[in-house]
This record gives C-alpha cells, sequence and structure tokens, in this order.
C-alpha cells in the first residue's frame, strides 16, 4: 500500500485502517503523514547514531590490540582517559533531577515485582495482566517452596498433609506482618469488621485487633462475617478469602481457603527479546494484542488438564473500606511496552524501497493503540477500565548506548504526542542501563529524559553480552559461571541505584533490577531475591505470576523507601570498577575439560534456544540447559553464550573445527530434549539441511563482527526461510 513517500505492508496498513486508528480521532492520513516526517526527519539521524557506536568500536578494538601487543596489562585510568577522549565516556558535572510528573502510583510509590512477557502470545499476555493478584496457597502448594520431605508431596490429587502446611505458612506470613494486638492468626476462628476495626475471635473466646489497626484496608461482605478481608503494608494489599464451606475452607478454624496478595503490580508488555517477529504478519499480531489489551477486547480459549479455558481481561474490584463507604481496587497490573532497539529495521515500511527504523514505527503504533487507554476507551463486561489512571503511556526503551541515543528517542517522543495528538510527555520512558555506555552515563541519559524517565533498570544478562563483545580484543573472558564474580558486576548493579537516587527518582520512577531466570527453582529465588528490594530496587522483573505472587512476600518484608532512603548517602561506585574487564588473569590457564565444558554449555543453550525461535517461531520459553534444569531463555541469553564462543576462538582457546564438532554432539543432546514435540523437527543427522542448526553456526561464527554483537539480524534471517519454506 502507498501512502506519501511511504511503501507500507498491507497487513500493517489494514491493520492501522480497519483496528487502530478508530475511535482515535487521528485521519489515516494524519498517521502516515505524520510517520513519514518522522522517519525522513529522525531516520538519518538515527543511523548516524549506529554507525557512530561502529566508529567507537573500532577505537576500542584498536586500543586494546595495541595493549595487548606492547604487553601492557589492563590499566583502568589510562583506559577511562582513552574512552573520554574518544566521547565514549563524558563527565557531567552538577545535580540532575528528574521531574516527570503524571506518573501512576504503581510506578512512582508502589514497590512490587514485575512481569515481562511476550505479547505475540495472548494467554501470556493475558495472565501476565492479570497477575496484579495471585494466590499465595497455590504459590506455595505448587512449588518446591513448600519441601515435598515428611508427607508433603505434590501430586495429581490434593495432599492435606502438604495442605496443612500451606496453610501453616500462610498464618505465619499473616503473624509477620499484620500482627495483632493479643493472639496469633494461626488461633483465629473468625473476623468481623466493628467500628471500622479489624477483630478476630480465638476459640477461648478472645477478641483480637491489629497491633497496627491502619493495615486495615477493608473487607467484602456483611461486617460481622465478611467473605474476604482486605490488608494492607507497604502499598500492598493482602486479602484474606473466607469460606468455611470451600474445602480448604474446611480445614481452616477460621473458614480462611486462600490468602491473595497484590503480586505483579506492573507487567511489561514485550516487542522486544521475548518475541519471534520477523514480518508485517508477526508484527501485527503483536500490534493487535497490544491494542485488545487496552480496550480490553483480548480473550483467549485454551485446554487446560483437559478442561476447557476461557480468559479474558479481569475487571477492578470493589470493597467496603474501613468507613463503609466503597473503595475500588485495580484488577490488572500497570501494564508497560517495550519497543524493539535503535538497531533494527523493517520492511514493512519502506522509503524508496529502503526499510526503515523499526523502534520508530513501534513508538508510533504502539502509541496510538495506548491512545485508546488515554480516551477512556477500554472495556471488560461493560465496564470502563483504565490501565493508566493518569493518563500516562509508558514505553521502555531497550538497548539504547549513551545519552545521545536516548535524546533521539524523547524527541520521537514529542513527534509522536504532537503526530496524535497527546499533551506533551503523555509519552514516558524507561530507559534500560543494558549496554556500558548508558551505564557509564546514565546520569545524563537521565539528564536527556528527566521529564520522562519513569524507570531505569539493571539488565545483567545484555550488559555482560555487550561487555564480552566491547572488550573482545583485550584477551579471552572468563568462564561464564565467573563472570557474576566480576568487579564490573556489583559496580554495576549499585551504581544503577546510586545514580537513580541522585537524580531524584525516588517517589517518581522505578529503579528495577533483572529476571530469575529458572522458573522450577522457585524455593532458590524466594532465597536469593530477596537482595533486590534489600538492594534499594522498587521492582524487580520475574518469570511467571507465580513467582510474582512469592517475590511479592519480599516487599511486604523489605519497605524499599524506607531502605532506598538508608542507601542515599552511600559512596557511589568507583569508574575503575565499572570498567574493569573481565578477562582471565596472567598466569592462569583453563584444562582442557573446563574449556569443553564450557563450551557444551553455549552450544547447547544456542541450540536449545534457537530450534523454538527459529524453528518453531517462540520467542522466549522455558528450554532445558544441558544438565535438564528449565532456564528462561531470550535474545540477550543467546547474545551472551555466542559473544563468549567468538571470544575464545578469536583468541584461540577453541579452534573452529572443536566449535563444529561440539555443535554436533550438542545437536543430538537437543534433539534428546525435545523429542517428546510433535511439531519438532530434529538437526541430527543431516545437520547442513537444518535451518536452526545454519542458523548457531553462523551465529557463532560472525559473532565478533556484528554490530554491537546482537544476534536479530541471523535470527531473523533463518526464521524467514523457515516460513518461506512452509508456505
Amino acid at each position: 500500500m502507498r501512502a506519501g513517500m511511504l511503501d507500507i505492508a498491507p497487513p500493517l496498513y489494514e491493520f492501522i485502517a480497519v483496528e487502530a486508528l478508530p475511535g482515535t480521532g487521528v485521519q489515516i492520513e494524519e498517521f502516515w503523514g505524520a510517520l513519514e516526517s518522522i522517519l525522513t526527519d529522525l531516520g538519518p539521524r538515527n543511523a548516524a547514531l549506529m554507525a557512530r557506536r561502529d566508529e567507537l568500536q573500532a577505537h576500542i578494538d584498536d586500543w586494546h590490540r595495541a595493549a595487548r601487543a606492547d604487553g601492557r596489562g589492563h590499566d583502568a585510568e589510562a583506559y577511562a582517559n582513552f574512552l573520554r577522549d574518544i566521547g565514549y565516556l563524558r563527565y557531567l558535572d552538577g545535580t540532575v533531577t528528574a521531574t516527570t510528573a503524571n506518573v501512576d502510583p504503581e510506578i512512582a510509590e508502589v514497590a512490587g515485582p514485575q512481569l515481562v512477557v511476550p505479547v505475540d502470545n495472548a494467554r501470556y499476555a493475558l495472565n501476565a495482566a492479570n497477575a496484579r493478584w495471585g494466590s499465595l496457597y497455590d504459590a506455595l502448594y505448587g512449588t518446591d517452596v513448600i519441601s515435598e520431605a515428611d508427607g508433603c508431596s505434590r501430586g495429581s490429587a490434593y495432599n492435606p498433609v502438604r495442605g496443612d502446611r500451606v496453610i501453616a505458612a500462610g498464618r505465619e506470613f499473616l503473624d509477620t506482618h499484620f500482627t495483632l494486638d493479643s493472639t496469633s492468626h494461626a488461633w483465629a476462628t473468625g473476623y468481623s469488621v466493628q467500628d471500622g476495626a479489624l477483630r478476630a475471635r480465638s476459640g477461648d473466646g478472645t477478641v483480637s485487633t491489629l497491633l497496627r489497626p491502619e493495615q486495615f484496608a477493608g473487607y467484602t461482605g456483611v461486617a460481622d462475617s465478611p467473605t474476604s478481608v482486605v490488608l494492607r503494608k507497604n502499598g500492598l494489599h493482602c486479602e484474606l478469602l473466607i469460606d468455611a464451606d470451600h474445602p480448604v475452607g474446611r480445614r481452616d478454624h477460621a473458614g480462611i481457603f486462600d490468602i491473595r496478595l497484590e503480586s505483579a503490580v506492573t507487567a511489561i508488555m514485550d516487542f522486544e527479546d521475548s518475541v519471534s517477529a520477523v514480518d508485517a504478519d508477526d508484527k501485527v499480531a503483536l500490534y493487535r494484542n497490544w491494542l485488545g489489551l487496552m480496550r480490553g477486547t483480548l480473550e483467549t480459549t485454551f485446554v487446560r488438564d483437559g478442561t476447557t479455558v476461557h480468559r479474558t481481561l479481569n475487571p477492578d474490584r470493589s470493597i467496603t473500606g474501613p468507613d463503609g463507604s466503597g473503595v475500588t481496587l485495580p484488577g490488572r497490573s500497570l501494564m508497560l511496552v517495550r519497543n524493539v532497539g535503535h538497531h533494527l529495521t523493517t520492511d514493512m515500511v519502506r522509503i524508496d524501497g529502503e526499510p526503515v527504523h523499526e523502534t520508530m514505527v513501534d513508538a508510533m503504533v504502539t502509541a496510538l493503540g495506548a491512545l485508546h487507554d488515554v480516551r477512556g476507551m477500554g472495556r471488560v463486561d461493560g465496564r470502563p477500565i483504565r490501565n493508566s489512571a493518569t493518563g500516562s503511556i509508558y514505553i521502555v526503551k531497550p538497548k539504547m548506548h549513551g545519552p545521545d541515543e536516548v535524546g533521539l528517542a524523547c524527541e520521537l517522543f514529542s513527534r509522536i504526542e504532537a503526530a496524535l495528538g497527546l499533551v506533551q510527555r503523555t509519552l514516558k520512558m524507561g530507559i534500560m542501563d543494558e549496554e556500558r555506555r548508558t551505564s557509564l552515563g546514565l546520569k545524563e541519559c537521565i539528564l536527556r529524559a528527566r521529564d520522562r524517565v519513569v524507570f531505569i533498570n539493571t539488565g545483567f544478562l545484555d550488559r555482560t553480552g555487550d561487555e564480552i563483545h566491547t572488550d573482545m580484543e583485550a584477551g579471552p573472558v572468563v568462564p561464564k559461571t565467573e563472570m557474576k564474580a566480576a568487579a564490573w558486576l556489583g559496580a554495576y548493579e549499585n551504581s544503577n541505584v546510586d545514580t537513580g537516587l541522585a537524580c531524584g527518582l525516588r517517589g517518581r520512577a522505578q529503579i528495577g533490577k533483572g529476571m530469575w531466570t529458572m522458573p522450577s527453582e522457585m524455593a532458590a529465588m524466594v532465597k536469593a531475591k530477596i537482595q533486590h528490594p534489600i538492594a534499594g530496587a522498587s521492582t524487580a522483573w520475574v518469570p511467571s505470576p507465580t513467582a510474582a505472587t512469592l517475590h511479592a512476600m519480599h516487599y511486604f518484608l523489605v519497605d524499599v523507601a524506607d531502605r532506598q532512603s538508608d542507601l542515599a548517602d552511600r559512596t557511589p561506585a568507583r569508574l575503575a570498577s565499572l570498567i574493569d574487564i573481565p578477562v582471565l588473569p596472567e598466569g592462569r590457564e583453563l584444562s582442557p575439560n573446563e574449556i569443553q565444558r564450557e563450551l557444551d554449555n553455549n552450544v547447547q543453550g544456542i541450540l536449545g534456544y534457537l530450534v523454538r525461535w527459529v524453528g518453531q517461531g517462540v520467542g522466549c520459553s522455558t528450554v532445558p540447559d544441558i544438565a535438564d534444569v528449565g532456564l528462561m531463555e531470550d535474545l540477550a541469553t543467546l547474545r551472551i553464550s555466542s559473544q563468549h564462543i567468538a571470544n575464545w576462538l578469536h583468541h584461540e582457546l577453541v579452534s573452529a573445527e572443536a566449535v563444529r564438532e561440539t555443535m554436533r554432539r550438542m545437536a543430538n543432546l537437543v534433539d534428546q530434549q525435545n523429542s517428546g514435540d510433535p511439531d519438532y523437527e530434529p538437526m541430527a543427522p543431516d545437520y547442513d539441511t537444518s535451518i536452526p542448526f545454519r542458523a548457531a553456526v553462523e551465529l557463532v561464527f560472525a559473532a565478533r563482527d556484528e554490530p554491537n554483537g546482537y544476534t536479530e539480524r541471523v535470527l531473523r534471517t533463518h526464521r524467514q526461510q523457515v516460513k518461506a519454506r512452509s508456505l
């Protein structure tokens, strides 16, 4: 389809005309004309910034080659001066203060878990949006947080021994966070509301109240015998569901059959790392799901355990407040949307036959979808719903390298607001702090977006991939398992929090931490992930609604606002630590077994992911690792593994033939791991005819030359081949 200078893929043109524009007040000629103007004006600047990345990388490569040729070790001060000289590192003096206005409390005030979900899967997207509330009982019963020892096994039938252990854990949670003044919740036989206060009856006739009465937020049902009691701590709600006739409630002294926690306060609907979208048809499916979320019309039907399930968005929830007035609680997570990075182009829109920068199309179309929410057009069961009560649109920008790219994104947002008739600064920005230039220039990045920034988030996985690629010429890097002990990581994680607090993000924006990648290892997550709120992060990523509920317990325990106050005066990380390079120390040699073990691990992970991304169009899934432990894999993990092998190839720790042999051997293992999938196409024994296998080979052997070590070019090319073969 033709609109002005633009050639537009018919599926995209039809979607905009028929589904996305009606009701917004934006005319189709205005929409395409504005996008043409944006692409024409800002596209060349985006291209220049991508060329600047390559220029800086060439300078860094030359620096490291010269240092190795001269036998010089890593000199942090000299390296920092060099990075300043080439403009990679800029020192910003003075105070920076974020001024973002009209930010929803879920982002500005309430600390809690954040889900990141591929928006191409309607079921997952709805699950994430509805994960604002989660069953603590289900999360405890169905995971390894409660041991299966001593008769507490999980099985297809309900285990009352395990159920009683869950009830006891729930009472312990209530006693910890909502303490009664004279007894334990474990002894409660009933709850009631009198004179605006919660009363708990015990078996001996004692009546207790909350030690902190202000924690009582409301109830449903009648005051003398409520069907639920809602409590609040650290801005998060906890609901006791009461029904003495419920199978679980019959085993409970007070008839409590579940404890529901406010869990995923926010959710990122992802167009980037977790999806496989390679053409206009794929992309329109993503845009359509996002529009459905904003309008409340997205729904899906699926079969689970032999039962047909129809899923839609949850409505908001109504309770009676302590004073008898009606109170509405949000029924859904506040949704953000993550666009693709600046480095990608798409041929679903062309100018003069050339593809355009995809991030600009993404921003324009996702903002148009969210315009339906801003205009108040969302409905669920005929009732109005709003994603953002303040009328804001939240767009997360990934893989930006430094302040100039953030500045371009701000200008892009401003142009889109003008095009769609939005008030300036309606579009708020999440800055992914996942590339080293952004880490080192985060203060200036925030300055550029100071009236839009609502989110900074560390991304250890992509940051590691960028670290390996940026300093590729510095020497062979340490094994991946040792990366987390590298000096730069701790400095990077702390610096992100320190910079955010120094720039006034507390009470105005989220400071986030990264993903827990083992969805089945929930006991380990509960033990480890409390470190995120302790570190001062107001949100952290989780892989599932169940994980969100379990991680929510940490935010009941830690008052993040208080913790951020405690950290405000911490001495910031030293620049030398931030630019520490994780290469093997002088004199350390890896054994052949260590090298092969690392190679096996990397190759198996690459192949296990590519058979799904390239072969089946699944962008994010739980992939069994070499030990059959399920790991959440996405493009960030793929970037690390491919860059790691490329580094060892370049520095001759491994040979090309050893890599190819390992690929063939691991292909057989991955085939075995996927043997139960009827849609799976094996790679062995005809490896060279397998498109996912060929993608893996190119990904590894071209990794050193890929701009910034990104993987999308290889993956998209080979996925398109798979799709073309099936036509």
